[in-house]
């Protein structure tokens, strides 16, 4: 798609910085309704139909967002536009917009993920160094996500030949703050990337949230020493739940940081203890290319054929009868309360605005019994 315009931006900006709007909720209104504009006008009716009144980001904040971006040499790239990374926009969870810092060109190669403990060993971390160093001589750009331990080797090994740190905060929100020099160092041949707005310090559920987004933008994910239970796992199987590679280095079986990559291993991942084998294991699928994204409209409010009533109050009910802990298919949902598809859409758009619709990767919707972000 083209670039977005400048009211097209801030439109952008301002409904995925509003309460209860995520990617996917972000993508289901805006397809929905032809257009951001349009469905930030909807936004306020359909949240308090689904049982509560949410903050909706002005065109002040936004501008303001925007303009410290500009302050910071910060560009805010959206989905679908040349310098977004293609592999992350094929993802139904890609950000709308992403914040990106240094070389956007980076994204055009192909990318792979290193991940691993903080607290790695030394064994770990020279490992994740030479594969790093050695990935990024062949042509490959590593990702990681800035922690210490085997991200901050995978990155300062790989900084010359171009590698991206993907933060759980705004960019202007380094964490941890001790790693400044090599996130400047970073910005000279790769990129800082991050969904959040600027200022946003990270908080313990930002990080697998970043996470998804280091499976995402990469082939295929290395885990280099990781304990069960731990960051480094969420990032592995967010990746599988995706169809990236996983690919993991055998540890000492009496090293608990290695319990995790090492039930990897017995879990079918990819076994790596050269660089070699990684780009055996990813090296077919660069020809491939990622799979076309998910559509995404880019119509302006008032555009013919998107006026959506309000359910009925007897479909709402039907809808919210059939919906529960457990998930249930969209098509299932239709058939069973015998209402119109896109009725049926309208009810689950207002669920997902008050925090009570969780939207899983297979498409089903399940309810939530608190608010979450979605």
């Amino acid at each position: 798609m083209p670039g977005l315009s400048d009211a097209q931006r801030i439109a952008w900006l301002r409904l995925i910085r509003s309460e209860n709007v995520g990617p996917r909720t972000f993508r289901n209104l805006v397809n929905h309704f032809g257009g951001a504009a349009a469905a930030l006008e909807a936004l306020p009716d359909l949240a308090r139909r689904g049982g509560r009144t949410i903050h909706v980001c002005s065109t002040a904040e936004a501008e303001d967002e925007l303009a410290e971006c500009a302050r910071r040499g910060v560009r805010m790239i959206a989905l679908g536009e040349p310098d977004y990374p293609a592999i992350l926009a094929s993802t139904e969870g890609a950000p709308p917009l992403l914040a990106v810092a240094g070389a956007a060109g980076c994204f055009k190669r192909p990318m792979v993920s290193i991940v691993g403990a903080r607290n790695a060993s030394s064994a770990g971390r020279s490992f994740a160094q030479r594969l790093a160093h050695e990935l990024g001589g062949a042509g490959w750009v590593v990702v990681s996500g800035l922690a210490r331990g085997i991200d901050a080797a995978a990155h300062a090994a790989s900084v010359e030949t171009g590698t991206v740190a993907v933060f759980a905060g705004g960019l202007d929100c380094l964490y941890p703050p001790e790693h400044a020099d090599l996130a400047s160092r970073i910005v000279e041949d790769g990129a800082l990337v991050s969904e959040m707005p600027m200022g946003w310090q990270p908080r313990g559920r930002d990080f697998p949230r970043r996470n998804r987004i280091i499976a995402a933008m990469s082939l295929g994910v290395v885990v280099v020493e990781a304990a069960m239970r731990s960051g480094s796992l969420i990032t592995a199987r967010l990746a599988t739940e995706i169809g990236r590679e996983v690919m993991a280095a055998p540890g000492s079986p009496l090293d608990p940081r290695c319990e995790g990559s090492n039930a990897l291993l017995r879990e079918g991942a990819t076994l790596i203890t050269r660089s070699e084998h990684v780009i055996e294991a990813l090296g077919p699928l660069i020809d491939r290319g990622p799979p076309p994204p998910p559509p995404i409209s880019l119509a302006q409010a008032g555009a013919a054929g998107f006026e959506t009533p309000a359910a009925a109050d007897d479909d709402r009910t039907k809808v919210l009868e059939l919906l529960g802990p457990s998930p249930a298919t969209i098509d299932d949902l239709v058939r069973q309360s015998g209402a119109q598809p896109r009725i049926v859409q309208v009810v689950l758009l207002e669920l997902e605005l008050a925090g009570r619709l969780d939207r899983r990767e297979d498409g089903r919707v399940a309810l939530r019994s608190v608010d979450a972000f979605v």
